[in-house]
């Protein structure tokens, strides 16, 4: 049952997408005008029932279209700089690479959802988000000619990456083999055709066997494959601690993975950081973390990594709960942009450059110096400098409060998942494609 707390929780700020909200804002006049929940299903109102599917889908089109219209619009205003009419109606819209074919993507997962049949509940945040998922895969991969978009593209796929928990794999769960993770001879489909991928992933390690441990499965059946050509294989890296660190698939490495040094891939804006102002800014966070387990009474304890710091639960049998975890974040977040100005000083902090990400791991909450738009350029940079337009990261974290995919969407095209079934069915639907 949905409590009043559920609900006054759900319309926090930092747990909504305005863009999303703002859509089904739009869909709710149609759905109220339109659905009949007078009307029992039976024979006899087959006919009305029907007539109001037609009309409230014929409605939800109709504004769908609008909506790429105005997508349309805003891509034209970015070339210029200019404000577009869909960033006065939504403040927060993040860059679009692509335009987005919503009015397609709704008829399709209307035909498997029945959206526009429903008369007691009205398109929900899940229909739109797979929605503008649909609508992302279908611009990239079978984009529609736009007469009016200034932008030139190159269609296809040429890069995926992927978030590793709840999209991949389970959260705290690991890849084991094709037969008990689907995803895995997904993977392999699209190396054999080409597209590089990319993990980018929280977990930050130098030592090839922690993420060898994860992704076992992966590795073995990308080394074991006779398809693959060695090229292919070698198109699989995984990008550590956001963006800290690289490792390439060798098959002749002991866990099928080399360690590239930092300077052989570092972006341009990364080159700027220096290791005191890295460590200054674990310090502020470290510190902000002693403070939250001391004022939330947390039983938790406090792990400092060569680029990272969190906490977790000191007895992993009693979880911290939702609400402390989220509290964690938005705290931590808050002490580090007020260190940014020194008290007394006309200056800013030395490490007031240095990009991080807090988020919500869901059992624990970690800092790291960086965040996955950096991660994600550096995989577009390491295979020849793959555009924004041709990449599609794929994650569960796309909330602006907590979610470490958000960032992504400075990057490169995104795909919002909620469990490793979506992410399976969402690579489905890209081959289903690929195959037409």
């Amino acid at each position: 049952m949905t409590t009043r707390y559920r609900v006054e929780y759900a319309l926090k700020t930092h747990r909504r997408d305005q863009l999303i909200e703002w859509i089904k804002g739009l869909l709710a006049v149609p759905f109220v005008l339109n659905s009949q929940p007078a009307v029992e299903h039976d024979d006899k109102n087959a006919h009305s029932l029907d007539t109001m599917a037609r009309s409230a889908r014929q409605r939800y089109a109709e504004i769908f279209r609008d909506v790429e219209d105005l997508i349309l619009d805003q891509i034209n205003h970015q070339e210029t700089s200019t404000r577009s009419k869909l960033s006065m109606l939504v403040p927060t819209i993040s860059t679009f690479f692509t335009p987005l074919a919503l009015e397609d993507a709704f008829r399709h997962q209307d035909s498997i959802r029945a959206i526009s049949s429903r008369r007691f509940v009205a398109p929900s945040f899940n229909d739109i988000r797979l929605i503008l998922n649909t609508a992302q895969i279908l611009a990239i991969v079978q984009p529609k000619p736009y007469r009016t978009l200034k932008t030139k593209l190159q269609p296809g796929l040429d890069l995926l990456t992927f978030d590793g928990d709840v999209t991949l794999y389970e959260d705290g769960a690991s890849l084991h083999s094709p037969e008990s993770d689907p995803v895995i001879t997904r993977l392999l489909y699209f190396l054999s055709r080409g597209v590089r991928i990319g993990i980018v992933t929280a977990a930050g390690y130098t030592q090839p066997e922690h993420y060898f441990n994860r992704l076992s499965g992966l590795l073995l059946a990308v080394k074991s494959s006779q398809e693959l050509k060695r090229e292919q294989k070698e198109n699989l890296i995984i990008m550590g601690g956001e963006s800290n660190f690289l490792l390439v698939f060798d098959e002749s490495a002991e866990h099928c993975l080399r360690y590239i040094h930092r300077r052989e891939w570092i972006l341009d804006a990364m080159k700027g950081w220096n290791e005191p102002a890295i460590q200054a800014l674990l310090d502020v966070a470290e510190s902000a973390f002693h403070s939250c387990i001391r004022t939330l009474h947390l039983q938790a304890k406090v792990l400092r990594k060569e680029r990272a710091v969190g906490i977790y639960a000191a007895d992993q049998s009693q979880k911290l709960t939702r609400e402390q975890l989220e509290e964690t974040v938005l705290v931590v977040q808050q002490v580090l942009e007020a260190s940014f100005n020194e008290p007394g000083h006309g200056n800013k902090a030395a490490h007031a450059d240095i990009p991080f990400t807090v988020f919500n791991g869901g059992a624990d909450v970690f800092l790291d110096i960086g965040d996955k738009s950096l991660g994600v350029q550096a995989c577009q940079k390491w295979f020849g400098g793959i555009p924004p337009s041709n990449t599609l990261h794929v994650g569960d974290q796309f909330l602006s409060g907590g979610g470490n995919d958000f960032k992504a969407r400075s990057a490169c095209c995104c795909a919002w998942i909620a469990s490793p079934v979506e992410t399976v069915a969402l690579l489905d639907e890209i081959i289903q494609l690929h195959k037409s």
